[in-house]
Parts: C-alpha cells; sequence; structure tokens
C-alpha cells in the first residue's frame, strides 16, 4: 500500500521590518516625520537665509512698486502697466539722482563726516576718562569701537558697489512680483487644499495692503525726515543767527535713508547730527539736538501716525527686539525688513484667529479686514 505524502501546514506569513502595519507605530512615524520635517525647515532657513532675505525683500519692493502704481491711479486715468512703468521710473530717476547728487557733491564730505565722528567720540572719552568714569588706560579704543561702525555708515553713501548684486537680484524680484502679483498668490495657493483658498487669498489681501500702507508711512517719513533736517540745519540755523551747520545736506541725505530703518536708524542719525554739531561749537551742537527731536517728535506723533493709522500696530519695544535678533541672525538685510517681517506675521496670525473664531462660532467673522485698496 502506497503512503500518503505527508501533510504541510499552512505557514502564516507575519509582517516584516518594512512593513508598519502596527497603528501605534504609524503613529509615532507620522509624529516623528513632522518633527523630522520641521528640523529640515529651520535647517533651511539657517542655510538659505540669504537668498530667502532677497526674496523677501523683493516682495517688499513689489509691494512698494504695486503701492505706486495704485497711487497713480488715484490721478492718472491709465492701464496699470502704464503706471507701474511710471513708477519704476520715478523710482529708478530719484536712487540715479541721489547717487549722482551724493557722488558730485557729497563724496569729500562723508570722509570728512567720518572723521568729526571719531574725533567726537575720542573727545566723548576723554571727557568720561578725566571724570573718573572711564578707567582703561588705553583712550581712545573703547570710542573707536563704539563709533566705528558708525563712522562706517556714512561712507556707504558715496559708496553703495558692495550690495550692487543683492539691490539689483531685489530690483528684479521686485519688478517681475509687481507685474502680476496675482499670478504668484494662484502659484502658492495651487499648493493649498480647496477649502482652504479663500482664506489664503483674504490673508494675502490683508498683508498686502497692511504693507502698502506702513511702506507708504516710511517713504514719506524718509523724505519729511531727510528734507526738514536739512532746512533746519541749513536755513534755520543761519536765521537765528548760528550759521549753517556743516554738511547739513549730507545730513539731511543721511536721515532720510536711516529714517527707513525704525528706531536704530533714528538713534544712527541723531549721533551723526549731534557729533557734527557739537565739531562746530557748542551753540550748533546744543541746537543739532534740538533739531533731532523736533524731527523725531514731529515725524512720531504727526506724520506717521496720519499716514499708517490703518495698519497694523506694532509697539517699538518689539520692533527693536525683532531688528536685533534679525539683525544678529541675517545682518543688514535682516535688520532692513524686520519690521516689514514682524507686520506680516502680526497680520497672519491676527487674520487665522479671526477665521478660527467665526469658525467656533465665537463672533461674526471679520475675515479680511480692510478691503485692498
Amino acid at each position: 500500500m502506497a503512503e500518503s505524502p505527508p501533510t504541510v501546514e499552512p505557514h502564516v506569513e507575519q509582517p516584516g521590518p518594512a512593513e508598519f502595519r502596527d497603528p501605534l507605530l504609524r503613529e509615532e512615524l507620522r509624529r516623528a516625520s513632522v518633527w523630522i520635517g520641521l528640523a529640515l525647515v529651520v535647517a533651511g532657513v539657517i542655510f538659505l537665509a540669504q537668498p530667502l532675505l532677497l526674496i523677501l525683500g523683493g516682495l517688499v519692493f513689489g509691494v512698494v512698486l504695486d503701492g505706486g502704481a495704485r497711487a497713480l491711479g488715484r490721478f492718472l486715468p491709465i492701464g496699470r502697466g502704464w503706471r507701474l512703468s511710471l513708477a519704476i521710473l520715478i523710482g529708478i530717476g530719484f536712487v540715479a539722482w541721489v547717487f549722482y547728487y551724493a557722488g558730485t557733491t557729497f563724496a569729500a564730505q562723508a570722509g570728512a563726516l567720518r572723521m568729526v565722528v571719531e574725533t567726537q567720540a575720542l573727545k566723548l572719552y576723554a571727557w568720561a576718562q578725566n571724570a573718573g568714569l572711564i578707567t582703561d588706560p588705553t583712550p581712545g579704543t573703547i570710542g573707536q569701537q563704539l563709533m566705528g561702525s558708525v563712522g562706517r555708515l556714512t561712507t556707504a553713501v558715496g559708496s553703495a558697489l558692495g550690495a550692487l548684486t543683492s539691490a539689483l537680484l531685489i530690483f528684479v524680484i521686485g519688478i517681475f512680483i509687481a507685474i502680476e502679483p496675482r499670478l504668484y498668490d494662484r502659484g502658492v495657493a495651487w499648493m493649498l487644499p480647496l477649502r482652504h483658498r479663500d482664506h489664503f487669498y483674504r490673508i494675502t489681501n490683508r498683508v498686502g495692503f497692511t504693507l502698502r500702507r506702513l511702506l507708504f508711512g516710511r517713504i514719506v517719513g524718509m523724505i519729511f525726515e531727510g528734507l526738514f533736517t536739512w532746512f533746519m540745519l541749513a536755513w534755520v540755523s543761519r536765521l537765528i543767527g548760528i550759521g549753517p551747520i556743516p554738511m547739513a545736506a549730507l545730513l539731511g541725505l543721511i536721515t532720510g535713508i536711516l529714517a527707513f530703518i525704525p528706531n536704530i536708524g533714528a538713534i544712527v542719525s541723531g549721533l551723526l547730527m549731534v557729533a557734527v554739531g557739537f565739531s562746530a561749537g557748542p551753540n550748533e551742537g546744543f541746537f543739532a539736538i534740538f533739531v533731532y527731536f523736533a524731527v523725531q517728535n514731529i515725524d512720531g506723533y504727526l506724520v506717521l501716525p496720519y499716514i499708517a493709522r490703518r495698519t497694523v500696530d506694532l509697539a517699538p519695544a518689539i520692533v527693536l527686539a525683532a531688528q536685533l535678533i534679525l539683525g544678529a541672525l541675517f545682518g543688514f538685510l535682516g535688520l532692513l525688513l524686520a519690521d516689514s517681517i514682524l507686520a506680516s506675521l502680526k497680520v497672519t496670525l491676527q487674520e487665522l484667529s479671526k477665521e478660527r473664531s467665526a469658525e467656533k462660532g465665537e463672533g461674526p467673522e471679520l475675515v479680511g479686514g480692510n478691503p485692498a485698496a
């Protein structure tokens, strides 16, 4: 009798290390991937800080051009493309005039201003040493360290070629964004789920509106502070019998340029103004102090609040903290864009908070705020 083949018990396959069927393991892997992705984003921001800041600078410049085109639309009944071209030409013409005028008129004054600042810093150090406030036996070292960077800022007016490449990239990016801003909004929104796209458009409209008002106020403040400083130092001082303050036009130009940087720009321009004033005499020095406080108070309490009354409210201490942090991390571009970045973040968080409150039924939906003007 033939033997029957042995029966083979069925083998049950078990999950291997390449399969993740355990719900707990899959949940932990999902959480780990979120943290790993966040770490990669942070590392990317750190290593790509300069390109990202150039892109942000281009966005800010594009907002300025778009705001200029919108402002011209209130007076010129022409197409947006023509208004944008006119705004670009006005901006280029102004920058070219500044460089030409600074190069022909202020080149020698810039070097003299640096010498004046360093000399006044050494005098201040000597006075503090004689008064017993400083016991360092190496006179002038601290004064040079404190005022060296301030003195170097004065040479940037006539020699800004070091940042020409970055400025050119920001200029080109800003023009492309200003030509068709909705194209880039739609490109970013395409990567979001459909249910979130309307919210994204409302937030970008609000951020764009806020930045336009904020930067418009900055530009008007720059023009006011520059012209008012020049007028007070060159003409009012002469009318009251003090005589014109040396390098009044250069100080006005520097004050106007540094007015784009809140807080820190005002401090630097004030130090320069006072140093030059006391180099000409005590009366000129005290008048320079008066001019500085007059300019800052009129601009801070009359000009900017009237222009930017509908923008986001930024506490000066928070703006200064953001400037110090971004300046330490990313250099001059971080310092320059600190208030714009902070304003954008605050508006975004405010709009997200309003949306969540509206979804939970805690109040009427106020998303969007003021319409994009």
